[in-house]
C-alpha cells in the first residue's frame, strides 16, 4: 500500500468547527509519521539506485576490458550488446553494431550454417562450440572459436543468445610460443646432457692422456739416443768398408744389403720421431681438450690456417682429394692456431673419409665474413649423415666408421675446442647430398 492512501480527508470548514485540540494534534502527529516514511524511502531509493549505476558500471568495464569477442542477441538473432573487442576486429562502432543480425557479420556461408546449428543446440540449455568466420575491417575472413549459451530472462525464458568468442590467430600464436618454449627446453636439456658427456670424457682423456704421455716419453727418448747410435755405427762401417775387407764378408755385405740398411736408418729414424711427435701433440691436445683453462690465444688467419690444414691432409692420408678452396680477404679471430688446426684437419679428414665412396670424392669449403663471425662451411658429396645420427654426431665416442678405422672423439673434440673459442660447430646435410658442417667463430671487436 503507497504511504499516501495512509494519508486522512481534508475536512471541510463545516466538519472542522467543534474539532478538539487533541484531534489536531493527532492529524499532526500522523503527517510527521506519514513525511518520515517518505524521506526514508527517498533514501534507500537512491542508495539502491547508487548501486544499480556501480553494478552497471563494473559490469561494463568487464566487458570493455574482454580481449574475447561478446555478442548477445535476441532469439531472431539480431545484436542487442556487444563489446570493444568485436568493434575492433569488425571495424564498425557499437550504435552500428545494435540491431544488426550476427549473420551480416559472418564470411560465408557454411559459417552460417554453424552459427544456425549452435543456436539450435543452445535453445536446449546446452553448451554449443563452433569455429565460424567473422568478417573483418578489410573484409577478410578470421577464424574465431565461438561458445554459444541460452541468455534467459527473470523467468527463466530462453529470450536470446550470448556468444563468446576468441579469435583463433592468437590460439595459434599461443601454441606456438608454447611450442618454442618446449624446443627451447629441450635444447637446453640437450645442451645440458652434452655438457656432462664431455665433463665426464674430460675427466676420461684426463687420465687417459697422463698414461700415454710415460710411453711416448720413452720412445721418443730411445729413437733420440738411437739416432745418435746409427750415426755412429755409420760412420764406423764406412770406415770399415773403405778397407780391402775378405771375400766372405763383401758376400755377407750384400746379402744383408747393409749399404741399403744404412740409407734407409735416418729416414726410418725420422719417421718414427714424427709419428710420436703427431701421438704428442693428439695427446696434447686430449690435455687441453680435458682442461677446464684457457690456451693463450692470439690473432689467427683463417686463410692460411686453411691451406696449411688442406696441405697437411693432402700430403698424409688424402693425396687424391679434391677440395675445392678460393683464398679470401684476411680474416683474423682471436684463438690458438693449434687447437684450430685441428679442428680444420679433422673437418677435412672426415670429410676425406665420407666421401671416399664417391666415384670423384670432392670437399667445397668457404668462408662468409659477418658483421660479428665468421663462417667455414665444408660440404662434402659423400652419402651424407643418416638423420637419426645427426643429434649424435659431437657425442663422445660415436662413429659409424668400421672397427679400427675411428675412435669418434675427434669430432668430440672439435666441438670442444670450438665452445672453448666462443663458437659453434654444426652439421646437417646438404639439399643436394653429402654432409655439411659449419664452423662459427666470433670477430674481434673493432671497437
Amino acid at each position: 500500500m503507497s504511504p499516501y492512501a495512509q494519508l486522512p480527508t481534508v475536512p471541510t470548514s463545516s466538519e472542522l468547527e467543534g474539532v478538539g485540540d487533541d484531534t489536531w494534534l493527532e492529524v499532526i502527529h500522523k503527517m510527521e509519521e506519514v513525511y518520515s516514511e517518505l524521506v526514508a524511502d527517498e533514501v534507500e531509493l537512491e542508495a539502491k539506485n547508487t548501486q544499480l549505476e556501480q553494478s552497471q558500471q563494473f559490469i561494463f568495464s568487464l566487458i570493455s576490458a574482454m580481449s574475447d569477442v561478446l555478442i548477445a542477441c535476441n532469439r531472431d538473432g539480431v545484436i542487442e550488446e556487444t563489446n570493444a573487442a568485436l568493434c575492433t576486429l569488425v571495424g564498425l562502432p557499437e550504435v552500428e553494431l545494435r540491431g544488426r543480425n550476427v549473420t551480416d557479420l559472418l564470411a560465408d556461408a557454411q559459417s552460417v550454417q554453424r552459427w544456425q546449428l549452435a543456436t539450435f543446440h543452445a535453445a536446449s540449455h546446452e553448451m554449443a562450440p563452433v569455429e565460424i568466420n567473422l568478417r573483418d575491417a578489410t573484409g577478410q575472413a578470421i577464424p574465431v572459436d565461438m561458445n554459444c549459451t541460452p541468455r534467459l530472462d527473470s523467468n527463466g525464458h530462453a529470450v536470446g543468445q550470448v556468444l563468446v568468442g576468441r579469435p583463433m590467430g592468437e590460439l595459434k600464436r599461443a601454441y606456438r610460443q608454447l611450442r618454442e618454449a618446449h624446443d627451447a627446453l629441450k635444447t637446453a636439456q640437450q645442451q645440458l646432457l652434452q655438457s656432462e658427456k664431455m665433463a665426464s670424457l674430460g675427466r676420461l682423456v684426463a687420465g687417459v692422456a697422463h698414461e700415454l704421455n710415460n710411453p711416448i716419453s720413452f720412445v721418443l727418448g730411445n729413437v733420440h739416443v738411437l739416432q745418435r747410435y746409427s750415426q755412429r755405427v755409420a760412420q764406423y762401417l764406412q770406415a770399415v768398408h773403405q778397407t780391402d775387407l775378405p771375400a766372405p764378408l763383401q758376400a755377407l755385405r750384400q746379402e744383408l744389403r747393409i749399404d741399403r740398411l744404412l740409407d734407409d736408418l735416418p729416414s726410418l729414424m725420422e719417421g718414427t720421431i714424427e709419428g710420436a711427435q703427431r701421438t704428442t701433440e693428439i695427446v696434447n691436445g686430449l690435455k687441453r681438450f680435458s682442461s677446464t683453462g684457457k690456451e693463450e690465444v692470439a690473432p689467427v688467419e683463417l686463410n692460411a690456417l686453411v691451406e696449411r690444414a688442406i696441405h697437411w691432409v693432402q700430403k698424409g692420408t688424402a693425396p687424391r682429394f679434391e677440395i675445392h678452396w678460393t683464398h679470401g680477404s684476411d680474416c683474423c679471430v682471436q684463438g690458438n692456431a693449434g687447437q684450430l688446426l685441428q679442428v680444420l684437419m679433422n673437418l677435412i679428414q672426415n670429410a676425406s673419409d665420407a666421401a671416399a665412396s664417391s666415384p670423384q670424392p670432392a670437399l667445397h669449403i668457404s668462408l662468409t665474413r659477418r658483421a660479428d663471425q665468421v663462417e667455414l662451411r665444408f660440404a662434402d658429396n659423400g652419402p651424407g649423415i643418416a638423420p637419426e645420427n645427426l643429434a649424435r654426431v659431437f657425442d663422445p665416442f660415436f662413429t659409424t666408421k668400421a672397427v679400427g678405422k675411428g675412435t669418434g672423439l675427434g669430432l668430440s673434440i672439435s666441438y670442444g675446442i670450438v665452445e672453448q673459442h666462443g663458437g659453434q660447430l654444426a652439421c646437417n646435410n646438404g639439399p643436394e647430398g653429402g654432409a655439411v658442417f659449419a664452423l662459427r667463430l666470433p670477430l674481434p671487436s673493432t671497437t
